[in-house]
């Protein structure tokens, strides 16, 4: 296999980029994870992942993917047969949907075109409709990483207090944690769920819960086995920094690494810096005349963009040209999109000249593909990035 100068361009959405600070965090020496030094390690990451979910309450981590941490907040707080409502915003959805079949639960899906977020309107009609609290949990993926659609989280729980219903609210945040705002205690969200390997900038191999006052007053009842994913037990040795089993430890440097990362630029700023991408991103998939998947502009995401391709073009084609010209890797369409979608991540440790170089491959590519696209979306995203880096207000960037 012959050596391709320069760095690969990961622009999945997910795994991210690595930063180097963070890998060479991972590469310190393993610690003895029952010592006094792992505990002030635990101890220091768990109360910044507090702040990242922005909870004053409990926060988990398990050495899992964050398939794990989906299943953990069911079997927390669930029983077996308990009802349970789920939104049809993309694949991911469907795989938690699916994931809670086989736990033995009910869930029922309400439909969505897989360009649109979660419905609030729909979800508050289904709640009154269940007077007798049948349903004992909504689950939503916040942002939904197959689609580039963010649902309005704040929103939904709002209907679900306006329905008067004691559902429990559980929420995949793991391709918005950290890119996108996201409020556990404020949106008043009993289950969140997270990963590594997104905006928090890690490889995979963690995830999390953050968990509130009813979440975990309703794991004392819930009858779903568990062990290895137990919040009791985890809980309890989390308040020294432990684990009840092994960790991961040096995935746990990188996380410290991360965080301190993420709280010197500030999280505002890098929602900020996240928005900024995904506007210049949408302006030039838009010059290229393709069309982004997300219909809702409310609806947007921060950490991607799904590009709908034209009728009787091949998307994987398209990704197969980028990588093989340009040495860049773009997302899959998933499920429903296989084919229709590429998916641009600009998400995690990223920055201007990055998202250039990622819309300056895929623009070549897709002229070397055959699609008919302008040569055009390169210079409008360069555009509003220099509009951006002016200072001007986002009335001005608006109209540049």
């Amino acid at each position: 296999m012959s050596h391709r100068a320069g760095r690969h361009f990961l622009q999945i959405p997910g795994p991210t980029n690595v930063p180097d600070r963070v890998l060479r965090a991972i590469d310190f020496p393993t610690m003895d994870h029952r010592g006094p030094e792992f505990g002030e390690l635990g101890k220091s990451v768990i109360a910044d992942l507090k702040k990242a979910f922005k909870t004053a309450g409990d926060v988990v981590i398990y050495p899992a993917s964050g398939t794990g941490a989906w299943e953990a907040a069911l079997v927390n707080a669930l029983s077996p047969g308990d009802a349970v409502l789920m939104y049809e915003t993309g694949q991911f959805a469907a795989l938690w949907h699916k994931l809670a079949t086989r736990l033995g639960l009910a869930p029922e899906f309400l439909p969505g075109d897989w360009r649109s977020g979660a419905d609030p309107v729909a979800i508050g009609d289904r709640l009154r409709a269940d007077p007798q609290h049948q349903i004992k949990a909504v689950c939503l993926v916040h942002n939904e990483t197959s689609t580039g659609v963010t649902s309005r989280i704040a929103d939904v729980r709002k209907a679900i207090d306006a329905a008067k219903h004691p559902a429990l609210l559980m929420v995949d945040t793991i391709s918005s944690l950290a890119s996108i705002d996201y409020r556990h205690d404020e949106w008043g969200v009993d289950v969140t769920v997270a990963g590594s390997q997104k905006g928090l900038m890690l490889p995979p191999g963690l995830s999390f819960n953050a968990i509130s006052r009813k979440a975990l007053e309703a794991s004392k009842t819930a009858k779903l086995p568990r062990s290895y994913w137990a919040w009791d037990e985890m809980l309890a040795s989390g308040k020294n920094g432990y684990f009840p089993y092994t960790p991961a430890t040096n995935l746990l440097y990188g996380l410290r690494e991360a965080l301190d990362m993420l709280f010197e630029e500030g999280l505002d700023n890098v929602f900020a810096r996240h928005a900024r991408h995904a506007e210049a991103t949408r302006r030039a998939v838009r010059a290229w005349g393709l069309e982004v998947l997300a219909r809702n502009p409310a609806e947007y995401s921060g950490a991607l963009t799904a590009v709908l391709v034209p009728t009787g073009v091949d998307a994987d084609h398209v990704r197969k040209v980028i990588l093989e010209h340009f040495d860049m890797s773009l997302g899959t369409g998933l499920g429903k999109l296989a084919g229709k979608v590429f998916r641009i991540g600009h998400l995690g440790d990223f920055n201007d000249l990055m998202l250039m170089g990622t819309l300056a491959g895929v623009e070549m590519g897709l002229q070397i593909a055959g699609v008919k696209a302008k040569p055009a979306g390169v210079q409008a995203a360069m555009d509003y990035l220099f509009a951006c880096a002016r200072g001007a207000t986002p009335v001005q960037r608006a109209a540049a």
